[in-house]
This record gives C-alpha cells, structure tokens and sequence, in this order.
C-alpha cells in the first residue's frame, strides 16, 4: 500500500482509470470495487454471469453499489496481509473511516449464495457517509425492481436476487430502481452495508451481524489458504499478490480457471479489440498449475487438471482452446447494448476464438500432463489414451498453417505454433517412457526432431539475428520467448532474438506482442515478464533481475496487472485482473530465484 493518500479518483465521464479497481472473490465471481468506493463490476452467480452491476461497461445503467465520503476525500488503499480482502481508509478535512470490503466465504469454503459484505469503521474525527445499491439493467436486458418485505429492501433484477443488510444507525430511502442512505461515523463506530444475493432460488438473510463477522471469518479463510502457499523468495510480497489474484480466478465448482475477470475492457483507445476472457483456456491453465504446483497448492492442481482433462477427453481430438468454466462450449460472442469502458466499444459476451485451430494448445496440454506427473501423479487409462491419439494428431497437424497463440484472424506457418508440437511431442515421449501412455514413442521423438529441424532452418533469420514470426518474414513475435522458458533453444540464438525483440518490440520495461503492434494496442505485460524468464534461461540474470524490479513495479497500488499497459503514462488497457500477466510475474520470480541459486553455486 503506498504510504501517501491518493487524490478522489476523477469520475466526470462517469468512468475511473482501470488502475483503480481493486478484486474481491468468493471462489465463483469476482468483484471490483473502484477507489472511490463503488463496486462498478459483479457478476453474480457465477464469474461468467451477465453483471447485474456493470457501471464499469455502462455509466448510464449499468449498475452500481458505492459507499463514501460525503465531502471531498484523499483515499490510502491495501488489502488485509495474506487476503484478497480490501481495506480502504477515506482521508476527509473532517475525520477518516476504514472501510473493509469482501466477498464472504463460508466455513466450510465458499458459501451457497453470494455475500458481499461493506463494513465501515470510525478512526477519527467525524464523517459523513452515503451509500447507494442500484442494479443495472443486464445490459438493457431487464428492469430492476424494489420489493419493501418484512426482511428488508429486496432488489430483483429477472432471476437475481438481493437483499439489502445494514448494521448501525443510518438511514436509508427506496425508489423504484434502488435503495440509498447514509449515516455518520465518529472514532470507534462500526456500520455495515451488505449485499445477499441468490440467482433462481429463494433468498438467505442472515443478520447483518452474521454478515460482520464473516468478513473476519472470510481473512481467516484467505490466511489459511496462503498459509499452504511456499515462496520467501526476493520478489515474496508481488509473487503472494499474484497468487492471491490468480485464486480469485479459480472457479470452485468445476477447477476451471478463468483467463481474467471481466469482458469487454479495450485493448486499444480506439476501439475494436474488446474481449470477452470469462472462460478457461488450456494455456493459461498450464502457465497457472506450473506455479501451483511448485507451492504446494495440491487441491487446485487436482482439480484444474482433472477437470481440463476430463473437458478434453469429452472433445476428442477436436481439442478446444478454451471453454466456459462449467466445462461446456463457450457462447459465440454477442455483442451487448452497452457503449463499453469510456465508450470505447464493443461490449461483448462470448468468444468466436474457441474453434480456432491453434497449434500452441498440443504443448500446453501435454506441459500440464507433465507436470502433473513428474509431481508424482498418475494418470487414468482413458487419459492415457487420448493423449496417445493427440501426440499422433500433433505429428500430422504441426504442417498446418493456424492463428498462432494471438488468436488472429490470418493463418500463418507461426512459428512458435511448431514449438507448441515441438514440445507436446517431448512431452509424450517422457510419459511414454515413464509409462503413463501408450504409443509409439519412436514415432514422436522423429517428428519432434522433424519440427525442431524445420524450424532452424525455416524461422531463423540471418539477417535480423532472431527468429522470426512465420517464414520468410522480418516480423518479430515475443511469444518466442515462451521456448527460452520451454527449452527448446537457450543459447547464442535465443539470447541474439532476445536483443532484437527489446529493440523493437521494447519500450523501456514493456514489449509489444509482435511487429506492429504498437500501432493499435498496449504493451502485453506478460511479454515482459517472458523476457525476464527468458533473459534469465540464456544466462543474463543480471538484466532479467534489474528488468523484474522495473516491471513489478508497474502494478497498481494494491498489486494487481491488468493485460496491457500503455506506453506513454502506463495507464491500463485489457481485461482485468489478467491472470496471464501474474502467471509470467510468477514464473519469473521462480525461473530468477532457480537460475540465481545455481549461479551461486
């Protein structure tokens, strides 16, 4: 947390910088609550719900709960040690208050609804404090509803359902939209103002000193979970915050873990590239139980990869890149009424990506299974022999042009989309060799060296001294950095394509994803901390540890990284929190840490 009060965050367009959102969950959504204390983003049941509150997407109607200040205010921010719950201290001419905010969990892990609980603590002097629930219409999709019950306000918005909790002296006045009110704080005095919630069942209300007091239930949970975790290596604190972010994106039910938490947030200023990351891809997942593995984070390993192999094994050969949490198809992508962050449209959910053939997603399954097994697992027999039919499939499909890890809409002979079958197919054979598939071993090994030879003599270029994007190009695409990290080349090569990326892909600590790049989007922040591995993998740990200081240092103030970064003032573009950019902080933490202790010895 910084150690100095930042200004009020500027809403005048009724939008706040991405750098300003902070991350609750629960293990089945997410929650982001901006600095000046409105929660502009909650999907509810599930992380990949349409958002009953969405002023993120859509100022005009897109929903909101906000808690604050009456008056103008300085705000300080950091999450509860060891949590991924918020506290937020409001710095007024009058007094301060603490605000703690979390999506509760129960005792037993998350809790059968949703509980998004607001307690707000006097510290000194006195302080006038306003609140305001006010559901959006899904996208203008539904018109919310206020029905006064014995129990309380209850909001409806079609199926969802919210009861509204308080604690304390305040009060509060109904329209037909939403609930507000306010109260007043003095040293000592402690108020709640807290959201329950359920989708298409009846409504739970527990007291709201039930819902205060599983705020501190719900750090112990958080500190009881971190307290598995296993790293005290140099960059501790930014690696327990990415870890920390990534649990956010495990969902629960299934294991699945999605690639970020929202959809549809720009990844240029001027429009056009809005996603919808709500859902799982393999990718990510291998990047993710790399990490959680080497923690010691043995449930969630279990379960992502059980429930990704058990995805893969329903697909067949025909191997998706990603798909909804639940392990069904993802939707097509629809496109919402809703002008998007700042109106920079469109807003979207759904993803057309899924049916994309992608190259890549061989290595990233068999990266997951290897790891999975090396860790001393076993694998099932029916695992077993899918794996065996998609090393032979990789054998053939490797001469394929696809879109390349960018999901792009040209197909290309990308070359790290060779590598992709270039290490699913060294994966194999280990398991082979380890007996935990069958098939013909001697077949992979041949066409694994077939790829890596192609590949030399194909992807390199003389002139730039680098690998380059696709054949017969001068382009340049960082994703070759992910086979510094793999292994498939760590010498004079690899450290030369380094050098050329930085040059042009570079941008002090940042790097663009590929040649061009830089002319309708931000800067990929995983892409710089590929490079640190990388930089680290060929022997130069002394650049990869001064260019990791640089790049952890470009996190917001409670240490979350959204997908991009701009160059000019570093503001945030993409989805958010992204998991793939504290999956690389991680690996490179990991990768300095190793690489480092061998140097020294």
């Amino acid at each position: 947390m910084s150690a100095e009060a930042a200004p009020q965050p500027d809403r005048t367009d009724g939008y706040v910088d991405l750098r300003s959102y902070a991350a609750l969950g629960d293990g089945r959504t997410v929650a982001l609550v901006a600095a000046d204390g409105s929660v502009d983003w909650y999907p509810t049941p599930d992380l990949d719900s349409v958002p009953s509150f969405a002023r993120l997407l859509d100022a005009g109607r897109g929903g909101f709960f906000s808690l604050r200040p009456v008056a103008e205010f300085r705000v300080r921010r950091r999450y509860v040690p060891g949590t991924n719950v918020l506290e937020t201290t409001f710095i007024t001419d009058s007094g301060s208050v603490r605000v703690t905010d979390a999506l509760n969990t129960g005792i037993a892990g998350r809790l059968p609804w949703g509980e998004l609980a607001r307690r707000v603590e006097g510290i000194d002097g006195s302080v006038e404090m306003a609140w305001e629930v006010r559901p959006g219409s899904r996208f203008r999709t539904a018109s919310p509803w206020v029905e006064e019950t014995p129990n309380g306000h209850v909001l409806h918005v079609q199926q969802n359902h919210f009861g509204v909790q308080m604690m304390g002296k305040m009060s509060s006045q109904v329209d037909d939209r939403g609930v507000c009110g306010g109260f007043t704080t003095n040293p000592g005095s402690r108020h709640l103002v807290a959201l329950v919630s359920t989708h298409g069942e009846p409504l739970p209300l527990p007291g709201p000193d039930m819902i205060d007091a599983g705020i501190d239930r719900t750090i112990r949970n958080w500190q009881a979970w971190l307290d598995e975790f296993r790293y005290d290596g140099r960059w501790a604190d930014d690696v327990e915050r990415s870890a920390l972010a990534l649990k956010l994106l495990i969902h629960s039910p299934s294991g699945a873990i999605a690639a970020a938490a929202t959809t549809s947030l720009p990844e240029s200023l001027d429009g056009g590239k809005n996603w919808d990351y709500r859902y799982a891809w393999i990718r990510d997942t291998a990047y993710m139980l790399n990490a959680l593995t080497r923690f010691g984070l043995r449930e969630e390993v279990h379960a992502a990869v059980a429930g990704m192999l058990r995805r893969a094994r329903a697909q067949g050969t025909d191997l998706h890149i990603f798909t909804a949490l639940d392990g069904s198809s993802a939707p097509l992508a629809e496109r919402q009424d809703a002008p998007g962050w700042r109106n920079i449209g469109p807003v979207v959910c759904g993803n057309d990506a899924a049916g994309q053939l992608q190259m890549g997603v061989y290595g990233d399954l068999f990266n997951i299974v290897r790891l999975y097994v090396d860790a001393g697992h076993e694998l099932d027999i029916e695992t077993g022999r899918m794996l065996a039919d998609l090393a032979d499939l990789a054998c053939d499909v490797w001469q394929r042009p696809d879109a390349g890890m960018w999901e792009l809409h040209e197909e290309q002979h990308f070359t790290t989309s060779k590598l992709g079958c270039w290490h699913a197919l060294d994966c194999a054979v280990h398991l082979a060799e380890t007996g935990q598939i069958p098939g013909r071993a001697e077949r992979w090994a041949a066409e694994r060296d077939r790829i890596r030879n192609w590949v030399e003599q194909n992807c390199w270029s003389e002139e730039r001294q680098a690998y380059v994007w696709y054949p017969d190009s001068d382009k340049l695409d960082a994703s070759i950095l992910l086979h510094a990290i793999s292994g498939f080349d760590r010498g004079e090569r690899m450290s030369a394509t380094l050098d050329a990326l930085r040059a042009e892909l570079g941008r002090g600590a940042l790097l663009y994803r590929f040649s061009g790049a830089e002319k309708e989007e931000g800067a990929f922040v995983a892409c710089t901390f590929w490079m640190v591995s990388a930089l680290a993998h060929v022997g130069r740990l002394e650049e990869a540890a001064e260019l990791m200081d640089q790049a952890v240092a470009l996190a917001n103030d409670v240490g979350l990284f959204t997908e991009m970064i701009t160059e000019s003032d570093h503001a945030f573009l993409g989805n958010f929190p992204q998991g793939l950019s504290h999956l690389a902080l991680i690996t490179a933490a990991l990768t300095l840490d190793d690489l480092t202790a061998d140097d020294a010895r």
